[in-house]
């Protein structure tokens, strides 16, 4: 009897399904169901964008975790002649989980040694996010080799071989080098302050320099033969103390730490420098409370034609800016560090090389940069660099640091009558 009924009633509801379909009620329904999803995944992406430490954490985490014949999928679709790979599942679950994880965790658990990074410092620390791009070259990111690793060749003719000694671009690193002899943009000889008005922090001590791995040297710099890089006299302590020298001369109160950890450390360990010099800056900071800005100065692994750049007919060491994900306020140290670009974009184009995130599963991932907002570790040069061309490029920093410096307090001045009122 319910068959009987059920084949008597087929006939009325293919002509309600008709009947929905001509009004346009199916299209409605269509709508909403597309516009319930949107919407989804729009919260989707805020939620992501206020729990990521990375900007570019989720994109790069879904990249690795598709396949290269779903972007050709997707391609194919706006190019008909194009070939179709086959593949069962571009999209597999396993690879939507690996894409959740990264996600959420910022582990790749298709990568062993992304699971060990957070624990196992040095691990995967070459991987890097362009921030900002400066005009000092393309998309290469910095390099880091422990002491003893095989370098990179320079793939340029010529390029990776230093200035003879006979140019004069190398000098005895117990005299300071010259003064750029050109630069595109000279400062304005009225505004500079006299004798008598010369700005100082008066003997308060506001910017420390330090070196998480102080042995960083250049081969021009040492005994020819040399195959690693690496000094505990001749090394990049000499250009800290260099940008320290010049902030000084500029009123600006800084400190300076040569401290060799390699030697002053025991059980020491390259892959935990970062430790070491963490607690060289509490040390710091517990004697100099006025301490606001801070400097970690390495020099970079990468040959010459990479990290060198000729402005006015002379040579500087090209610098990288190196911010840490896993700092929770590391948005504000970019801040810093892009203040500082700027600034070098506009005076001296073709120094800086951008500004370089690493996340905790790309490195150590903080650098210290949470004891200040003002806290940046910065990249100059490269092995293949001389150390008076270093000198220029800590000269031009020193420079351009005051010059910040100096507006910040004038901004801070200004605003004090304001908030009395």
């Amino acid at each position: 009897m319910r068959r009987i009924i059920f084949m008597a009633q087929r006939p009325r509801l293919k002509y309600r399904i008709r009947r929905m379909l001509v009004t346009g009620k199916a299209y409605l329904a269509l709508s909403l169901i597309s516009m319930t999803v949107v919407l989804l995944l729009g919260l989707g992406g805020i939620v992501q964008n206020v729990l990521a430490a990375s900007p570019v954490q989720s994109m790069k985490g879904f990249a690795a975790s598709v396949s290269g014949s779903f972007f050709a999928s997707l391609l194919g679709m706006e190019l008909p002649h194009m070939d179709k790979q086959e593949e069962k599942s571009p999209v597999s679950a396993s690879r939507l989980a690996s894409f959740l994880v990264r996600w959420m965790t910022e582990l790749n658990p298709d990568d062993p040694k992304s699971l060990l990074a957070l624990e196992m410092p040095g691990m995967d620390r070459d991987s890097a996010v362009l921030l900002r791009p400066g005009s000092g070259g393309g998309g290469e990111a910095p390099e880091d080799h422990e002491p003893g690793q095989d370098l990179p060749s320079d793939e340029e003719d010529g390029l990776n071989e230093a200035p003879s000694p006979e140019s004069g671009a190398s000098p005895d690193v117990s005299e300071p080098s010259p003064e750029p002899s050109a630069a595109p943009e000279k400062p304005d000889a009225s505004k500079a302050p006299g004798p008598g008005d010369r700005q100082t922090t008066e003997g308060r001590k506001v910017v420390f320099i330090y070196h998480s791995h102080n042995r960083e040297s250049w081969y021009p710099e040492l005994k020819e033969g040399t195959k690693d890089p690496n000094s505990d006299t001749v090394n990049v302590t000499l250009v800290g103390k260099r940008m320290a020298d010049q902030l000084e001369k500029r009123g600006i109160g800084t400190v300076h730490s040569d401290k060799d950890y390699a030697s002053t450390v025991k059980g020491y360990n390259w892959n935990y420098s970062y430790k070491y010099s963490l607690q060289t800056v509490k040390e710091a900071i517990a004697e100099n409370k006025d301490l606001k800005i801070f400097f970690d100065i390495h020099r970079d692994s990468q040959r010459r034609s990479k990290t060198t750049a000729t402005i006015g007919g002379v040579a500087y060491a090209q610098v990288y800016f190196i911010i840490g994900h896993r700092n929770p306020n590391w948005e504000k140290n970019e801040a810093f560090a892009n203040s500082i670009h700027q600034m070098l974009e506009k005076k001296y184009p073709g120094l800086s090389r951008g500004i370089w995130g690493k996340t905790a599963a790309t490195g150590n991932g903080e650098y210290n940069q949470s004891v200040s907002p003002d806290s940046v570790l910065i990249e100059i040069g490269g092995v293949d660099n001389t150390l008076a061309e270093c000198y220029r490029t800590a000269d031009v920093l020193a420079e351009v640091i005051a010059e910040i410096y100096w507006e910040r307090q004038g901004a801070v001045k200004a605003d004090a009558p304001a908030q009395t009122k």
